[in-house]
């Protein structure tokens, strides 16, 4: 039995995949976003040892209130850091006919092996991924991130090319992801895929300042405000985001 680490879960989550949800997030992570709310999550020494099996003991008492599209979405963290521990958890639920989302910012994804054929089995068991574009230009994503997005890119590409369904997120941080040369260049990205059901946008916010604080970690962003409506709308328009089957507002 695989066993996976968890920084927590959320009973009924709204925002991460249709319907009602029961979010896992997952803990550790590589990636160093610096609007990243969730530092406390980024330590693989950290979170609490579980079993699939307990996972699915906990969502399920709140499988009531999933109606026909809820369902388990597995955050992080990183998710496909723990790809054993997913691929139990997501066989498991779908034969109990629940429908498993990934949220992923997609780093550890690679065609080389052992990773590829798991990755590859876990599309049979899930429903959707939610595919976190942190900057569609690599030197820039590697500034925001620490690491670059060629294979995240690849990853996206190969579920067009499969014929895998996901929704794309994007975080609007003003003066980092908000200019229009950069939407420009994730809107045409977007576009060569065949396979995006959504595109949302998710306007930055300093939350997760406090968290930096507690665990003595200088704020990456600070001084840096939110985006404003104008800026939504413009970033909206850019990605012609009316041109999927929907739009989360934030």
């Amino acid at each position: 039995m695989t066993k996976g680490y968890i920084h927590s879960t959320e009973s009924f989550g709204s925002v991460d995949g249709p319907g009602v949800r029961f979010v896992v997030f997952m803990q550790g992570c590589k990636m160093r976003c610096k609007y990243c709310h969730n530092p406390d999550t980024w330590d693989f020494g950290e979170g609490k040892e579980v079993t699939a099996d307990e996972i699915l003991t906990q969502a399920t008492r709140y499988k009531s209130y999933w109606g026909t599209k809820g369902g388990i979405t597995i955050s992080g963290g990183e998710p496909l850091l723990q790809l054993d521990f997913l691929l139990e958890l997501s066989r498991k639920a779908h034969a109990q006919g629940i429908n498993v989302v990934i949220d992923t910012a997609g780093k550890p994804f690679t065609r080389t092996e052992p990773f590829f054929s798991k990755f590859n089995e876990l599309l049979k068991y899930i429903s959707l991924i939610m595919l976190d574009l942190k900057h569609i230009d690599t030197k820039d994503h590697k500034e925001l991130t620490g690491v670059g997005n060629e294979n995240i890119l690849d990853m996206a590409n190969y579920l067009s090319k499969i014929g895998f369904p996901i929704w794309i997120r994007h975080v609007l941080v003003p003066g980092i992801t908000d200019d229009d040369l950069s939407l420009h260049k994730l809107h045409n990205f977007i576009r060569t895929l065949n396979n995006v059901q959504r595109v949302e946008i998710l306007p930055y916010h300093s939350l997760g300042k406090l968290k930096y604080d507690e665990m003595g970690i200088p704020y990456p962003l600070e001084g840096v405000p939110s985006p404003s409506v104008e800026s939504i709308e413009n970033a909206k328009r850019i990605l012609h985001i009316t041109d999927y089957t929907g739009f989360i507002q934030p």
